[in-house]
């Protein structure tokens, strides 16, 4: 792989423990990375996708967080600058959460954007 760049986007240690375990259990033969993706959708404008991929482009931007790398594209990098991905295991949710600074307005699952 030649030079990477790396994004402004933080996982913190409660989603790198989860998503370590969950590529843990996907046993790829291929190093799995979670790759933060913004697309056109949802009920506020934009939506983000979060899912693992064995994949790297020479456009991706990646950084490590112990061990997890995150990968986003330059596009959705521009979106998503300064955010953060928590995960959260309580009575009241259990899922991955994303708090974007540059959001002007969220739907109420958290899911989208504008």
């Amino acid at each position: 792989m030649t030079d990477t760049l790396t994004h402004n986007v933080v996982l913190t240690d409660d989603a790198a423990s989860k998503v370590k375990g969950l590529i843990e259990r996907e046993a790829s033969e291929q190093p799995l990375r979670l790759r933060l993706e913004v697309e056109a959708g949802g009920c506020a404008g934009m939506r983000y996708q979060l899912f693992f991929s064995e994949s790297l482009d020479e456009n991706d931007l990646v950084r490590d967080f112990n061990g997890v790398e995150v990968v986003i594209d330059r596009k959705s990098a521009v979106m998503v600058d300064g955010a953060t991905i928590d995960y959260e295991d309580s009575i009241q949710k259990q899922g991955f959460n994303i708090d974007n600074p540059n959001a002007v307005n969220t739907c109420a699952c958290g899911d989208s954007f504008s």
